[in-house]
C-alpha cells in the first residue's frame, strides 16, 4: 500500500480520530509517511473514489452512501479506539428565519430522520 487517505488531524475531527485509532493500535509511526491529507473528510473520500489513495479511513457514512457504495470494501474502525465525534443541531438566536429553523429541527428529531442516521452509522443520544 503506497498512499492513506485521512483528514487531515491539524482541523478535522475525522482526521483526529484517524490518528487516535492508529496510535492505539501502534501502526501509526509505521503508516505516517504513507498519508494523503484532505482538508476535510469529503475530500478524503474523494481521494479513495478517485484512486488518488490506495485506501483511507473516512466516515462510515461516507463508505455507506451511494457514491461509494460497492466501490470497494470497508471496515469499521472499534469506537473505543478513538474519541467520540459529537456533533449538534440548533437553532441560532439571531436567525431571521427561526420558525423555519425550528421546524428543521423538529425534522432532525423526528423517528425517521434518526433511523435515516442510524442507516448510515450514526450514533445517537
Amino acid at each position: 500500500m503506497h498512499k492513506i487517505a485521512i483528514a487531515n488531524p491539524e482541523h478535522a475531527p475525522y482526521g483526529q480520530a484517524a490518528v487516535a485509532a492508529m496510535k492505539k493500535e501502534n501502526v501509526y509511526e509505521r503508516l505516517a509517511g504513507k498519508f494523503v491529507l484532505g482538508e476535510n473528510i469529503s475530500q478524503t473520500a474523494a481521494f479513495v473514489l478517485s484512486g488518488s489513495a490506495d485506501a483511507g479511513i473516512v466516515a462510515l457514512s461516507l463508505a455507506l452512501s451511494p457514491n461509494m457504495k460497492g466501490k470497494g470494501r470497508y471496515a469499521e474502525v472499534p469506537v473505543a479506539d478513538y474519541p467520540p465525534i459529537e456533533q449538534a443541531c440548533v437553532v441560532v438566536r439571531a436567525s431571521q428565519k427561526k420558525e423555519a429553523a425550528r421546524a428543521f429541527l423538529e425534522f432532525v428529531k423526528s423517528p425517521a430522520t434518526a433511523e435515516l442516521l442510524r442507516s448510515y452509522g450514526f450514533g445517537l443520544k
